[in-house]
């Protein structure tokens, strides 16, 4: 694992994932183009660093987690599985049959206290430090990503804040759209931590606020996921990383971020005072309305002395932010199989762009399960309670392949019998929804029916070859003069 972005960029090159680009570019709308043609007429395409962007001294990272492959490699892992693997394993040990496994369980939440992140004194991001009136975030080469943006955005800061009462860390990933020197939007919505943590402190209360841009990609990346409130994205980051995440205590604030973060911005957020902002072009593929949203106010930046700037862009899929979402997406299935454990497998399409549509499959054992568990899912967190659209399977669909389950939806749904509706709240970004943030989401039951569900006829058998008859024509095939590939 890295203990930097700047380790990671160095694996991204030696494993010829990286392009650097020394050409000048401009941050408005053109690196933009350039990544977006990458992932979408490249297959992803390389990792791009910009090295000479217009108006900044500082290089640009861009498309550095746009592949399944440099996704995993950001994760240290083989394969994404993996990591739902680390969390089932780690799930079993918390059950435990013998003594074996109690001692097996104790050793385990020792090691996982070891991966508590660690407060040291001297980090990297404090290297250049300026304050008030000398901070000047159009420094930086912040993207203008779309022509109808509202201004240059920052897509990709680690967000602290820390609950009034309790004191507890949330980090959370909120677009912030740079207004001038030391000010930016804070589009925390109405559903996240960040948010819950400002109503919290109160209307007319100035909250302290840490942004850190930058920093190892499994810390990134923790800052992305859903967790529930309580739980230390830090914490994520250490487990992930398999080593705890170096803290630092910020210069002017009482708020701890990554030591090995790029650039850090310390100030506060103004809860009385809102301005407009947006519109912005969104990762649902259309641009999110321009809102009044809290103005957060820069007093302080410290950054590495020769840091890089690490950014993404989001739109119509395939984009770079559907890997980041992949990887939770396989995290989580074995916390979601813990609760419902009828379900087999998920798949988040990023046609859906992770609020719109998930596919599951489950063994369905009892008439009407398939709606218990559309139920269930939505009265989960964050990650679930807000998706528009579940479409739920039999155990023997693959519904990571589109072809057969849109094949079984279209062929086993009767609308008058299978579809659900569900008022509720729904992502605020939603711009379907005939009153913002609240409307109504569709299940469909796409599994096989008996006769207990209503069901009065015999439900038809799938065309399937015989075995016998498959394994004679394997034998024959290359007899018969067909390419090696299709032999099975």
């Amino acid at each position: 694992m890295y203990a930097s972005l700047g380790d990671f960029i160095a694996a991204l090159r030696s494993k010829g994932e990286l392009k650097q680009i020394d050409a000048p570019v401009d941050p408005y709308l053109e690196i933009t183009e350039i990544a977006d043609r990458c992932v979408k007429e490249l297959d992803g395409g390389p990792a791009l660093l910009f090295t000479h962007v217009k108006g900044s001294q500082f290089p640009l990272l861009i498309n550095a987690v746009a592949t399944r492959r440099r996704m995993e490699l950001a994760l240290g892992v083989a394969s994404l599985d993996d990591l739902g693997e680390r969390i089932r394993d780690l799930l079993k040990m918390t059950q435990p049959k013998s003594l074996s496994d109690k001692l097996g369980l104790v050793l385990r939440l020792n090691e996982l206290g070891a991966l508590q992140p660690k407060l040291v004194r001297d980090a990297p991001c404090q290297e250049v430090i300026v304050r008030d009136g000398e901070v000047d975030l159009t420094t930086m080469p912040v993207l203008t990503t779309w022509p109808q943006d509202g201004g240059p955005y920052i897509t990709l800061p680690l967000v602290f804040t820390k609950h009034a009462a309790i004191g507890i860390r949330n980090v959370g990933m909120y677009r912030m759209q740079v207004y001038d020197r030391n000010t930016t939007g804070m589009h925390w919505q109405r559903h996240k931590h960040g948010r819950e943590h400002a109503d919290i402190a109160g209307r007319d209360a100035r909250m302290p606020v840490a942004v850190a841009i930058g920093a190892d990609p499994a810390t990134v990346y923790a800052g992305s996921a859903p967790l529930p409130a309580g739980i230390d994205e830090m914490l994520l980051a250490g487990f992930l990383r398999d080593k705890a995440v170096p803290m630092v205590a910020c210069k002017t604030i009482d708020v701890e971020v990554p030591a090995q973060a790029e650039f850090v911005l310390e100030g506060y957020v103004d809860n009385a005072e809102l301005k407009r902002e947006g519109p912005f072009g969104d990762h649902t593929g259309v641009y999110s309305l321009a809102d009044d949203y809290p103005v957060f106010h820069v007093t302080c930046m410290t950054r590495r002395r020769n840091p890089t700037y690490w950014t993404t862009i989001v739109g119509r899929p395939p984009m770079e932010d559907y890997w980041l979402g992949k990887a939770t997406e396989r995290l989580f299935l074995p916390l979601l199989q813990q609760m419902l454990p009828e379900v087999v497998e998920y798949n988040f399409p990023a046609e859906g762009i992770f609020q719109n549509l998930v596919l599951v499959s489950i063994r369905k054992r009892y008439p009407g399960h398939a709606k218990k568990v559309m139920y269930a899912l939505w009265g989960l967190g964050h990650m679930m309670m807000l998706t528009r659209n579940i479409v739920v399977v039999d155990a023997d669909v693959d519904v990571h392949d589109l072809s057969q389950t849109a094949w079984t939806v279209c062929n086993n749904v009767d609308a008058g019998r299978d579809l659900v509706l569900a008022p509720g709240p729904v992502d605020a970004l939603d711009h379907a929804a005939p009153i913002p943030a609240l409307g109504t989401k569709l299940g469909i039951d796409a599994t096989r029916k008996s006769a207990e569900e209503g069901y009065l006829r015999e439900w038809p058998d799938t065309i399937v070859m015989s075995d016998e008859v498959k394994q004679a024509v394997t034998r024959r095939w290359k007899e018969l003069g067909f390419d090696e590939r299709a032999s099975t």
